[in-house]
């Protein structure tokens, strides 16, 4: 299975590609960052988000999107330009006919690392040894993308379950 995880951001978008097969251990396939300069119009870097992310798609051919929410920070104009981020981001993988799967950021931090008050360099550490990186993933936007991915791949075999059982469950 391979995987796009997405760490969403106006200024910088972490993204990266795992796959995993079977019972070996997930493998980095790519990863990368999607950056607009602040002295571009909100328009153009959306556009050059949604842009730059289909291409990555159709170059990687994910079978899934596993997505960060947004967290909610005390400087509302950051959170407004995630916010228009991810919309474009959202849009760009329904328009590929991708599976999208959010998840809270500190359900990242727990399914990863153990801790959902993790910090940025122990998510990063934790990262680099379950994807069996020769170096700490930088930065930590990709890290978070990476994150994400791997939050996916372990949860989501369980939802698949869970909702297989539901669905028989409804046959009786």
């Amino acid at each position: 299975m391979r995987i796009l995880g997405i760490d969403p951001g106006l200024d910088r978008t972490g993204w990266a590609v795992l796959d995993k097969d079977g019972a070996a251990p997930p493998r980095l396939a790519s990863s990368g960052l999607i950056h607009t300069p602040k002295g571009m119009a909100l328009e153009k870097r959306l556009a050059a988000i949604y842009d730059e992310l289909s291409a990555l798609i159709r170059e990687h051919a994910p079978a899934e999107v596993a997505i960060e929410e947004v967290f909610f920070s005390k400087r509302a104009d950051t959170q407004a330009n995630t916010t228009h981020a991810r919309g474009v981001i959202l849009l760009a993988c329904e328009k590929s006919s991708l599976p999208i799967h959010p998840y809270n950021p500190r359900v990242i931090k727990k399914t990863v690392s153990g801790n959902g008050n993790a910090e940025k360099r122990q998510m990063q550490r934790v990262v680099q040894i379950t994807l069996n990186l020769a170096a700490v993933p930088e930065p930590d936007d990709v890290a978070d993308a990476m994150a994400a991915a791997l939050c996916h791949l372990r949860l989501a075999p369980f939802a698949r379950a869970m909702a297989a059982a539901k669905a028989l469950e409804a046959r009786r």
